[in-house]
């Protein structure tokens, strides 16, 4: 043959001509190369790197089957380049009556590869004459020769090379015929049980030889990439992307040790943990606009998504339940932006003689504790993420007191903040020292939020810094008084900020009913003559809650923490919806769509 035949016959396809027989072109290029530079390697080179990806090469240009590399790894494939290797990984798998997904049978000696790992650790423990059987997920499969394969399977987030040698195998032997069919469907994704001892390379590696030819558990139909970039395609295909991106699986893990950490603290306080509702017909408790909804019970109630749990847990405090704490989502129908999310988690705490010292203390042994923790998590096993990057004080927390310092920077003396013409009193003594939209939803409170971070939050960013003392308006829940320094009335109140994200809010909780009612009533004047659309919080006094009260609470402090926020800082992440399990609601309402248009 010239070199013009060798070329028609390896590639007929660059030429558009039909292969005369099909599946012998099919089976000759059932493996391809991503870099054709490795295309040309020796061919021991080539046995090597079996695992990457299978694209079956056919002569008809419009339907080509082979997957875009660029496209699959950086997640951006269409619709055709995702079902077409799908379409040819059925048939093959067909073709070798591998296409089962079986239940599983009695397994003797059946370990997970982390425990493999550790029983095997030793270099003294192995070669081992006890078979073991492991399962897990093969990220990589490479061949040597027609009688040695080797695997790198995963499970429990760790992985261990497996040896399949047909001259290691028990005896029955299989055929030679028998070895390559059953081994040659296996691709990068498939779930397999292997049986075999436990053995050293050459190398030192530890290895799983197989006894028995391995069995299919599960095969993957989808190709699943080496690299996953593109962020939407991520968050869009979080199954995907916790296979491919190690930092993503170690993100979620270390949010799960945390909340756990946080829950074994609050045990050994000898706090109850309790679930209280989601759904009920009133969302109180915090200063936000709710999802609404509806029963099939109650047609004609209107319903809604809690938007904090805190009034029930105070319930719980007055029943005689001195310590009581929740970890669950809340529900505000609020905007999404890198901190924040509609749906999130809280942790809230209620510690009845207990003052705002009281909680400060606490929040510094906790936060203490679960920095630590998050410290030797990643360095132990979380190893693809970064230690938090900001410091702890050994000593007491640094404190500001809110209105004494925005006095300070902004030079000027504040309005009589109890007053009912205080926001336009503070406007005009701020006007234009500040960028303040003046819309139809702006209050006092959201004013002097929004001074807040402007001119007292900065601190934060160089070491967890405590705001304390807010004023009234801005605490309906919480007991006030008056400051000594200012004269003004403040809230018994004070918020953690690390790197200027409000970590945590604690306060003493108001406990009298005649001044709960009052403040109530007080926050809903401050919203009259806004749009209804604008509305935020409860539209009404909470009697229900007022009435709870007139039982008794006693002196009690009250705490709560956003958990996604906490874990953004461990975990360094850079947004919120790389914490959260599917992202962020725009994330998981694009799930479906998105999967109809691949």
């Amino acid at each position: 043959m010239s070199n013009g035949q060798y070329l028609k016959f390896l590639r007929p396809y660059l030429f558009q001509l039909p292969p005369p027989r099909t599946a012998m072109y099919a089976r000759f290029f059932s493996v391809s190369y991503r870099s054709p530079v490795k295309a040309r390697s020796a061919c021991c080179s080539r046995l090597q790197n079996v695992s990457c990806r299978r694209n079956l090469h056919t002569s008809t240009p419009k339907r080509s089957a082979v997957v875009n590399s660029d496209a699959t790894e950086n997640g951006t494939e269409t619709s055709s380049s995702r079902q077409i290797p799908v379409d040819i990984r059925v048939k093959k798998l067909k073709d070798y009556n591998a296409l089962h997904y079986p239940r599983l049978g009695p397994r003797p000696n059946r370990i997970s590869i982390p425990s493999f790992r550790e029983r095997y650790q030793d270099v003294a423990t192995t070669p081992a004459s006890e078979e073991v059987t492991l399962e897990g997920r093969i990220m990589s499969v490479r061949r040597s020769g027609s009688k040695l394969v080797f695997l790198s399977i995963m499970g429990g987030y760790q992985r261990v090379q497996v040896m399949v040698s047909l001259n290691q195998l028990s005896e029955p032997k299989p055929e030679l015929r028998q070895f390559k069919e059953t081994l040659h469907p296996f691709l990068r994704g498939d779930i397999v049980s292997i049986k075999g001892t436990a053995m050293r390379t050459d190398a030192g590696e530890l290895t799983l030889k197989a006894t028995e030819l391995p069995t299919l558990l599960t095969p993957g139909l989808a190709p699943l990439p080496e690299t996953l970039t593109n962020r939407e395609t991520m968050v869009l295909n979080r199954h995907v992307d916790l296979l491919v991106n190690r930092r993503t699986s170690d993100t979620f893990r270390l949010r799960s040790h945390i909340i756990k950490s946080m829950r074994d603290f609050f045990h050994e306080k000898e706090f109850l943990e309790f679930q209280t509702p989601i759904l009920a017909d009133y969302a109180s408790g915090a200063t936000a606009r709710a999802f609404l909804t509806s029963a099939t019970e109650f047609p004609r109630k209107e319903l809604a998504l809690r938007t904090a749990p805190e009034l029930w847990l105070k319930r719980l405090v007055v029943g005689g339940n001195d310590k009581v704490f929740e970890i669950g989502p809340s529900f505000r129908n609020e905007s999404i932006d890198t901190a924040h999310n509609p749906e999130f988690t809280m942790c809230e705490f209620y510690s009845a003689y207990s003052n705002l010292a009281d909680l400060i203390s606490i929040t510094e042994d906790l936060i203490t504790r679960l920095f630590k923790h998050a410290g030797h998590l990643i360095q132990s096993q979380l190893q693809s993420l970064e230690k938090p990057k900001f410091q702890l004080p050994e000593g007491n927390w640094k404190q500001v007191e809110f209105i004494p310092t925005l006095e300070e920077a902004l030079d000027i003396k504040l309005p009589n903040l109890s007053e009912p013409d205080a926001l336009p009193k503070l406007l005009e003594l701020i006007n234009g020292r500040v960028d303040i939209s003046q819309g139809p939803d702006l209050t006092l409170p959201k004013l002097l939020d929004k001074l807040a971070g402007e001119f007292l939050e900065g601190p934060s960013y160089e070491q967890p810094l405590f705001v304390i003392h807010h004023p009234a308006c801005m605490a309906p829940l919480s007991k006030s008084f008056t400051c000594p320094k200012t004269g003004q009335l403040a809230s018994a109140r004070a918020e953690l900020f690390i790197e200027g994200r409000e970590i945590a809010n604690m306060y003493e909780e108001e406990n009298d009913p005649f001044e709960q009612r009052r403040k109530l009533q007080l926050q809903l004047e401050l919203r009259k003559g806004k749009p209804a659309v604008l509305e935020e919080g409860p539209l009404e006094v909470d009697e229900s809650y007022v009435q709870a009260l007139e039982h008794g609470l006693p002196p009690t402090g009250g705490w709560g923490c956003g958990i996604d926020r906490l874990i953004i800082i461990l975990a360094g992440a850079p947004r919120i919806g790389d914490i959260l399990s599917f992202g962020n609601l725009k994330n998981v309402v694009s799930i479906r769509q998105a999967a109809k248009d691949a």
